[in-house]
């Protein structure tokens, strides 16, 4: 018979087992309620980070304020928003269909470049080709011979004088009969309007990629500013002096050599960026100014032209439509006055771009006047 000492032992022991077993049993349920704690955490980190790529993701595709650009993009800062940046290809393009602050830059002379595209076509189609000019006078020719011959065939062999007057009258026609003016300063000009729309709106659209393309790409749309106004000079030079080619070379290859050394001194990174705004607009501005010689020259040579008085108005409209333009470039107005307002529409870079445009129309006017002029009257 076991003592009550012992029989309190064997309960005791017992009782541990059974706590043990407790204690056991709640450690595997712990571990089993930690597990899978652990999973629904992870499980929920993994879900946040893939919201927060898509938050990232949609934030890439959208507009922010000047303060977010990064420092290269930094050009305005009375723009206040709807600024596009670090933007893939992709979405720079399909940009071109959405409302930011550069849908107007891009679009203003997207439209001037498909203007000036369909200008040169309809220009192409009317002028005549070497070979039908040729076919034309060689069939008015022999019609009148064969109609001599046929009628008067008699006359033809009998009165040799008569040759003679036909000859001179043929002579005569000839003389009357002018050969149109060459074509390649007037395309020249216009070939130099397209380059520089088309790269001003493919800069507008695609400077929000990179800082590698945006200096690129502002690089192309000087040089393209620089080409417009070098060729704007071609076509009445060339058709105001055609009978005095030292003029030509002495004003052309002046325009040319400014607008070289143009290029070659904005192709510097350095000078690329907004504070050399007025720097560049005085550079554009001297080539400009340049042709004040030749167009006082060229009134005075030009000055019997019946066209005249229009053609000094197209001018004239032309350069009061580029300094107009460069003024609103400089000075930054409207949105200088008003900051934010302006951000989507009317501000100063794109009434810039549409003077551009209308200045380019107005010589456009002056140099049909001009082609139409020396087709007329040779040398």
């Amino acid at each position: 018979m076991s003592s009550p000492r012992s029989r309190i032992g064997v309960v005791l022991k017992r009782k541990t087992k059974k706590m043990d077993q407790t204690v056991l049993f709640s450690n595997i349920v712990s571990k089993n309620y930690s597990s899978e704690k652990e999973d629904d955490v992870v499980s929920l980190l993994d879900h946040d980070f893939h919201e927060t790529q898509e938050n990232n993701k949609g934030k890439r595709c959208g507009l922010v304020s000047f303060r977010e650009l990064p420092e290269y993009m930094k050009d305005n800062e009375f723009i206040v928003g709807y600024y596009r940046a670090n933007w893939s290809f992709k979405e720079a393009l399909f940009s071109v269909f959405s409302w930011h602050n550069e849908t107007l830059n891009v679009w203003t002379h997207l439209i001037g470049f498909l203007l000036f595209l369909g200008l040169t076509m309809v220009n192409v189609m009317k002028v005549p080709h070497v070979a039908d000019l040729l076919s034309i006078f060689t069939r008015s020719i022999l019609t009148s011979a064969e109609a001599n011959v046929s009628h008067n065939s008699k006359h033809f062999f009998l009165e040799t004088t008569k040759v003679v007057n036909l000859e001179q009258i043929s002579e005569s026609t000839m003389d009357m009969i002018t050969q149109p003016a060459t074509r390649w300063p007037f395309y020249v000009f216009l070939g130099g309007s397209m380059f520089c729309l088309l790269s001003s709106s493919i800069c507008h659209l695609f400077s929000c990629h990179s800082h590698n393309l945006n200096v690129l790409l502002l690089r192309i749309d000087y040089v393209g500013i620089t080409t417009m106004i070098i060729t704007s000079f071609f076509p009445p030079i060339y058709y105001i002096f055609q009978c005095d080619p030292l003029w030509q070379y002495v004003y052309l290859g002046g325009i040319t050599s400014m607008g070289m050394f143009t290029i070659m001194t904005l192709l510097s990174p350095s000078l690329s960026s907004g504070k050399f705004r007025a720097f560049r607009a005085l550079l554009f501005s001297s080539m400009g100014f340049f042709g004040i010689i030749p167009a006082i020259h060229a009134t005075i040579v030009n000055w019997d032209n019946p066209n005249r008085d229009t053609i000094l108005a197209y001018e004239s409209a032309m350069a009061l439509f580029y300094l107009t333009g460069t003024m609103f470039y400089v000075t930054r107005i409207p949105e200088r006055l008003k900051p934010g307002w302006f951000d989507l529409a009317g501000h100063s870079h794109q009434i810039f771009h549409v003077f551009v445009v209308l200045g380019a129309l107005a010589h456009y006017g002056a140099t049909i006047l001009f082609l139409e002029y020396r087709d007329r009257v040779g040398c």
